[in-house]
């Protein structure tokens, strides 16, 4: 039995206050569960699994260099190309052969991510124009923007959504330049992207068009082939030498009911139609012959050699007289092409000078940049 000094004490617990709600907290809590609340909803990165992300969308730090320029540099230095951007090839001999001097009107034809365009801009320093020719919208604001936002406004740079076959009609409003620059080909930005389709590496409709707005996508263009001619473009736009084979598995499973649509049904099927190799050499030459497939379709879709052709004619009239023109190919199609414009138009008198042989990124570039190494560069001089 306790003691009367010994009897417990008991503590009452403190009363919880409860916070009051105002009118203005209860319509707050009634806009938030209706779905109509004012405060954002902040959108979390994209997970991926391992140490480094694997896809397009996973490579966050990538598709925005001016916030994580430590991430796009170590992607550089290790000779990869960042997801998102194009990096630019021979810079170095465009600008030692142009030798641009402020005052003078140029025009990039391929304006794509922009790095010649802004290295060009530069050696203006501030006086001059120079236009910008691009046939993909999507990616031609982003480089407007791009520019823009490094300080080169209107005043010193017009873009325009335009093929570069048209330069005539741009000459015609600016022209005739000093001087004129052609990346050929399909950039970076382009390849890398899934949803564009140009990669036989990812997953993707099967579209390769330059302009996603206009003509028909691979995939139509495919069901709209028979297997000769498929497999005459294949010889004719890649030199694919397994062409024949590649054109009789295609077309036997789209006979079969089957269907192309995607990037990797394609790949599917070049992968067997080269399944008689021996396995050693296998894996490289299906990596190769799906590269050039997906070129040959690309060139088709996108009716690269004509555009090519006709911007190769209308060349010389859209120089000024000693006016300097320097043309980036990168298949053996396109600088057939080229060459034999520059040959044609040499004897004829229109150029004074062309180039005898080619130029080639250097051993350092091609290092820093696996996408350089088939790079040719062919220039001409206007008479």
């Amino acid at each position: 039995m306790l003691k009367p000094e010994e009897s417990v004490v008991k503590t009452e617990k403190p009363v919880r206050k409860q916070k009051r709600r105002t009118h203005m907290s209860i319509d707050t809590e009634n806009r938030r569960e209706e779905g109509k609340g004012t405060e954002p909803v902040h959108k979390r990165r994209v997970r991926y699994k391992g140490t480094h992300p694997r896809s397009y969308k996973e490579k966050y730090k990538e598709l925005n260099p001016e916030k994580y320029r430590d991430t796009v540099e170590k992607v550089i230095q290790k000779g990869g190309t960042p997801a998102g951007m194009h990096i630019s090839i021979c810079v170095k001999e465009i600008l030692d052969f142009f030798d641009i001097r402020p005052g003078q009107v140029g025009l990039d034809a391929t304006l794509g991510y922009g790095g010649h365009t802004r290295e060009m801009l530069k050696k203006l320093q501030g006086q001059g124009h120079i236009y910008g020719l691009d046939v993909d919208p999507i990616e031609s604001e982003k480089t407007k923007k791009r520019l823009a936002d490094a300080g080169f406004g209107p005043d010193i740079l017009t873009v325009k959504l335009m093929n570069f076959a048209d330069i005539d009609k741009v000459a015609e409003e600016a022209g005739p330049f000093d001087f004129i620059l052609a990346d050929l080909g399909v950039s970076s930005m382009q390849i890398d992207n899934p949803e564009r389709g140009f990669t036989y590496k990812y997953e993707g409709p099967l579209d390769l068009r330059m302009d996603p707005t206009r003509g028909e996508t691979a995939a139509e263009r495919l069901k709209g082939m028979d297997r000769e001619e498929f497999c005459g473009m294949l010889m004719e736009n890649s030199d694919e030498p397994y062409a024949e084979e590649i054109s009789h598995t295609v077309f036997s499973r789209l006979k079969r009911g089957g269907r192309i649509d995607t990037t990797t049904q394609l790949r599917e099927a070049v992968e067997e139609a080269l399944s008689f190799l021996p396995e050693k050499e296998r894996k490289k030459a299906v990596k190769k012959s799906c590269a050039r497939t997906f070129q040959a379709l690309r060139i088709d879709v996108n009716s690269e050699f004509e555009v090519l052709y006709a911007f190769l004619e209308k060349l010389p009239s859209a120089l000024k007289s000693g006016g300097k023109a320097a043309i980036l190919t990168f298949h053996s199609g396109e600088d057939r092409l080229v060459k034999k414009s520059f040959r044609e138009y040499k004897r004829a008198g229109l150029y004074s000078e062309i180039a005898q042989e080619v130029i080639r990124p250097s051993a350092e570039e091609c290092a820093r940049n696996s996408r350089a190494k088939s790079t040719k560069m062919r220039w001409a001089v206007k008479a």
